[in-house]
């Protein structure tokens, strides 16, 4: 929509794109329903590995395209020319990450307040890791074959060849100097320190969500004079999931890691058993799908509370 508005809306199309994607960003988890990011989340993934391996397909095509026609420079002149541009790039990318980290806190107070500037080692190493890739490739491939006037674009293939000699320099050499450079930064410990700081905050943003649950349980119990039984089933849910959240950041962690490791043996338990009743003719396969896609979900949730990404199990 971006790319489309300028053209056929003007600046108040883009201004309006712009804004309705801000709007989006911010209250798009209380819009959008539970089953549409269920299925959203399969689905760009879907989407990004069907990029990711039109890129690199685009990549060897090219490259073949490249060696054919690599006998117009010398090999000498590729490996200055790669050379020098890798390292400006590098020089660069420090030169970029270093202001843009610190000046804008030393100019506004009140963004150094709410977000105080960061020891050199993590600035340090995002701007070590500005490895080239699919965007560096995309500039290349997107210069033209020719001129307006019908003369060769000058140096395209010249261009091409630095390009692809960057982003090797760069994913491979880099790549393979970053857990060098992350120990050499004392950043495994800073990193652990984090983590445990993020799943301290998550399990205090767990433990009060549910306890404005249990208010709102209340409040809609007496104004809507609900059962007692079911008001206590509608109780067993908090109880159940404020139950399985860890007390503290040890012991806790460890007991809640060897429940999640016997549930899923449990869920794998249930799972065999309902396709057992099945072949048995027992049930219809649509009561089966309806009872795995509950075991799915729960089974998704352990894998969720257990990611990398700041998992608490």
């Amino acid at each position: 929509l971006a790319f489309w508005a300028p053209a056929h809306l003007g600046g108040s199309g883009v201004l309006a794109t712009v804004a309705c994607g801000l709007y989006v960003s911010w209250n798009g988890p209380l819009l959008i329903s539970s089953a549409t990011r269920l299925q959203g989340i399969f689905f760009w993934d879907l989407i990004v590995y069907l990029i990711e391996g039109m890129v690199f397909l685009v990549t060897g095509l090219q490259m073949r395209t490249l060696l054919d026609n690599g006998h117009a420079f010398s090999f000498g002149d590729l490996l200055i020319a790669t050379g020098w541009t890798t390292l400006i790039v590098i020089v660069a990318r420090f030169v970029w990450v270093f202001p843009a980290t610190y000046v804008p806190r030393w100019i506004v107070p009140g963004l150094r307040k709410r977000d105080p500037s960061p020891a050199w080692q993590p600035v340090f190493l995002l701007a070590f890791t500005g490895v080239r890739g699919v965007v560096s490739l995309a500039a290349a491939l997107a210069l033209p074959f020719a001129l307006d006037n019908g003369q060769p674009f000058p140096h395209r293939e010249l261009i091409l060849f630095v390009v692809f000699g960057v982003i090797i320099l760069t994913l491979v050499g880099q790549g393979s100097l970053l857990p060098s450079v992350v120990c050499w930064l004392g950043l495994n410990r800073v990193g652990t320190e984090e983590h445990l700081s993020e799943v301290q905050a998550e399990l205090e943003a767990r433990q009060a969500a549910l306890a404005e649950v249990e208010k709102r349980l209340e409040a809609f119990a007496a104004e809507c004079k609900l059962p007692d039984e079911v008001v206590k089933l509608l109780r067993t849910r908090n109880l159940s999931r404020n139950q399985i959240l860890p007390k503290d950041l040890q012991d806790g962690l460890e007991r809640t890691r060897l429940s999640a490791a016997v549930k899923r043996q449990l869920i794998d338990t249930e799972r065999e058993f309902i396709y057992r009743m099945l072949r048995e003719g027992k049930i219809t396969d649509e009561a089966r799908r309806r009872i795995e896609y509950e075991l799915d979900l729960e089974e998704a949730g352990l894998a969720n509370r257990g990611s990398d990404g700041g998992g608490w199990i």
